[in-house]
């Protein structure tokens, strides 16, 4: 088993990745040491150089303001627990509505391969129920699912637009033309895509006051990437459209810090509303499926064109190259995929696949998101540029899997509410009480917090709230 890498060795590679300033790592304390969760990856790591990461280029945006420096700060427990914030959240001391449809999950297939569904979505379990032509319960889709090959059923949902991941090993991945694709690939990517001048960051008491970012995402990463842009004083405008589904919890939790509004970019009215927030816009941040947000009108170079200096940030679950490329997956997907799954589990020696112990390929992309588009932000005031990040869960996945494995680390303990209740806080929020977890990337001087409470989706009207810079 390879030796792990260190938290340290985890950061310093993160920061030289987008060419950030090398004297910045020296204020950067990192505390704990694995393991943090029970696991044989070293999840804590990568909570905590992630996290680190968007923390220390919060810090230096606010020395591009201020030419001041901070200190920064991330412990390894509070990290890891932060990877898992949807599962410590409760609403007026009760646990939030259940994530998981109840069909989701693992599944043996007819050739003693196995798949993984994600139903979570009305539309995804349909095709899913439709494909196999059976009834809406466990039973029911576990014996349809025994007159499939696990690459068979995979292709199938595939060409329909569902969302399904057969099981493979990392030697499988490793030979599958998306896994050479994805090692052949950076973790992730800042790329200058046109010319605009610089936009100096305004003056502010927090390193991103007057930023503005328009936010279209759903589910983990991209939320997680909001939420944190929206800690370090960020102006978040989230929108979604009314018509698709949203899963409860996750908005809640991730809806911290930000305004959330209603357009469908399919009608023209709210296509042109969109068109002009966009100019007012600082960041736009997206995680639909690839080529989706283009179709509309506002992929990354139609919005350069539209608001030249613009910072997009891109998630993807399979990467922009390859031929899944434009394939629709989610992070526990992905870890079947791409050899996760089947790693832990021969590590704990069980048969069948064992996901990791939080929805890490989710919330490391969000910090990785979220340090990308800050990164960018602070090239766009120096240099000017229209710019564009791009992360995938399977690139996270790629690098998780690099950063070594924990000898012994699947008999830690798995932290339960009360062993997290310190790093919990307690706020108002559009649903009732919220406890929920605390950001774990302190700033000595600019400490993160949400001035803004969680609220249902579309609360809001679709317009900025402040200033801002045009």
């Amino acid at each position: 088993m390879p030796s792990p890498t260190s938290p340290a060795e985890a950061l310093a590679g993160l920061w030289r990745l987008l060419g950030q300033p090398g004297q910045a790592l020296e204020r950067a304390a990192l505390t704990g040491a694995e393991p943090v969760l029970p696991s044989s990856f070293a999840v804590g790591t990568a909570a905590q150089a992630s996290i680190a990461a968007a923390a220390l280029a919060a810090a230096e945006l606010w020395r591009l303001r201020t030419q001041t420096v901070q200190q920064v700060s991330v412990d390894m427990r509070h990290a890891a627990a932060e990877f898992r914030s949807e599962r410590y959240l409760r609403v007026d001391g009760q646990p939030a509505p259940e994530l998981w449809d109840k069909i989701a999950g693992a599944y043996r297939c007819g050739d003693g391969g196995w798949v993984r569904l994600h139903t979570n979505f009305p539309h995804h379990r349909d095709g899913v129920l439709a494909i196999l032509g059976c009834a809406y319960e466990r039973d029911s889709v576990a014996k349809a699912l025994l007159h499939w090959t696990a690459a068979d059923f995979e292709q199938r949902a595939a060409e329909a637009n569902l969302v399904v991941a057969a099981m493979r090993s990392f030697a499988d991945w490793d030979a599958h033309p998306q896994g050479r694709a994805i090692a052949a690939l950076p973790l992730l990517s800042l790329e200058k895509i046109g010319d605009a001048p610089p936009r100096p960051l305004p003056p502010g008491r927090r390193p991103l006051s007057g930023v503005r970012v328009l936010e279209l995402t759903r589910i983990i990463a991209g939320p997680v990437a909001g939420r944190t842009l929206a800690a370090h004083g960020a102006e978040v405008l989230l929108v979604n459209a009314p018509h698709l589904p949203a899963m409860a919890p996750l908005a809640i939790d991730t809806g911290r810090g930000k305004r959330a509004a209603h357009l469908d970019l399919r009608a023209a009215a709210d296509k042109a509303r969109f068109a002009e927030l966009l100019r007012g816009a600082d960041v736009l941040l997206q995680s639909y499926r690839p080529g989706g947000i283009a179709d509309l009108g506002f992929g990354p170079e139609q919005a350069a064109a539209i608001r030249p200096g613009i910072v997009y940030v891109s998630l993807s679950a399979y990467g922009h190259d390859g031929p899944w490329a434009g394939r629709r997956g989610f992070d526990s997907l992905v870890q079947t995929a791409s050899g996760l799954n089947v790693a832990e589990a021969e590590a704990a020696g069980i048969d069948g696949p064992k996901p990791l112990p939080a929805q890490a390929l989710d919330h490391a992309s969000g910090y990785l998101l979220a340090y990308g588009a800050m990164a960018a932000l602070a090239r766009q005031a120096q240099e000017g540029g229209s710019w564009h990040v791009r992360v995938s869960l399977a690139q996270t996945g790629h690098w998780l899997r690099g950063l070594g494995r924990i000898d012994g680390g699947l008999a830690c303990p798995d932290p339960d509410l009360e062993d997290v209740r310190d790093l919990l806080e307690d706020s108002p929020s559009g649903f009732g009480r919220l406890t929920a977890m605390r950001h774990a990337g302190l700033l000595s001087d600019t400490p993160p917090r949400w001035d803004l409470p969680s609220v249902p989706l579309g609360t809001h009207a679709a317009q900025w709230a402040g200033q801002g810079r045009q």
